[in-house]
């Protein structure tokens, strides 16, 4: 027999100001949600032409960048460069360290998505830089409840679909589910995972029967770990669908300390860290005078 979770807390998320004026609601990563392992960080950004990430550093994490409308080039001090589109995903593995630029492409009026930042276990904190892109066309999606559910299966499984595999070195689902008035679902998620769901729009209900919240746009959901499945649903009378993001999440038994951009199991890591960079060091070596061609380009 299966069990529902049940909704631990709901949080609007914080409107804040990041890189060069791109505005992001920021739900975890902050006062109200500090870490949810191996979480660390999400913000929704839905930002105006000519706001971006020049060159910025990372160590320790993974990110993951979930693009729902306009365009982003990226670049790294290791050659690599590439663009991702509306509906498209980067897994991007900052290991022992990268420095990289993230800018709307010219072409862009706006850019609409999210950027996950997933804990890296500490045996892999060091670890060699690396890409995952998945392309829109790549996502299987499946339909149910007469087709008043669409799941965007990312990574993960969702009623007998599987996802595009070995795209993050930490285990997580990732489901975009947009629901009509009156649709339903019952989503299964592995025990003992931590998990949240970011509503973008619309009302749509989560949990059963006393549980059971409304839940407005821009707020995040975190549910219990115990139980298999999360319900959630959009009343038949509602004026416009539900659109949230599921993800679920493996959680790591590690100390997390974070500054900025470096993620590190210890404050004597995170000095490191940020020495390395300094110094142009221990992963940081081809940081030295680099700057991106896309953040010249566009003017930073």
């Amino acid at each position: 027999m299966t069990v529902a979770r049940t909704i631990r807390k709901a949080i609007l998320a914080t409107e804040v100001l990041e890189g060069a004026g791109v505005r992001v609601r920021r739900s975890i990563g902050t006062p109200q949600l500090r870490n949810l392992t191996p979480f660390i960080m999400l913000d929704f950004f839905n930002s105006a032409p000519g706001a971006g990430f020049p060159d910025h550093p990372h160590r320790g994490q993974e990110t993951i960048t979930y693009l729902m409308e306009g365009a982003i080039d990226h670049e790294d001090f290791a050659g690599n460069k590439g663009r991702i589109e509306t509906g498209d995903l980067q897994f991007m593995t900052a290991g022992r360290g990268i420095m990289h630029a993230e800018i709307p492409s010219l072409s862009s009026k706006a850019i609409k998505g999210f950027q996950l930042w997933v804990d890296l276990p500490k045996e892999l904190k060091m670890c060699e830089p690396r890409y995952r892109d998945l392309k829109a066309a790549e996502i299987p999606t499946v339909d149910i409840d007469d087709g008043k559910v669409k799941i965007k299966v990312i990574s993960g499984q969702s009623h007998g679909i599987d996802s595009v595999k070995d795209l993050a070195y930490t285990p997580v689902w990732i489901f975009d589910i947009e629901i009509q008035p009156g649709g339903n679902i019952t989503q299964a998620l592995p025990q003992g995972w931590n998990a949240f769901a970011y509503n973008m729009k619309g009302s749509t209900n989560f949990g059963v029967g006393e549980d059971k919240t409304a839940i407005g746009p821009n707020h995040n959901v975190v549910f219990e770990q115990t139980g298999d499945e999360i319900v959630a649903g959009v009343d038949a009378s509602a004026k416009e669908n539900g659109h949230f993001i599921l993800v679920a999440g493996l959680p790591l038994d590690q100390k997390i300390v974070q500054y900025g951009p470096f993620v590190l199991n210890s404050d004597n890591e995170v000095r490191q860290a940020m020495m390395d960079f300094r110094t142009f060091s221990n992963g940081f070596e081809r940081a030295k005078n680099w700057q991106s061609e896309i953040a010249k380009s566009a003017g930073y």
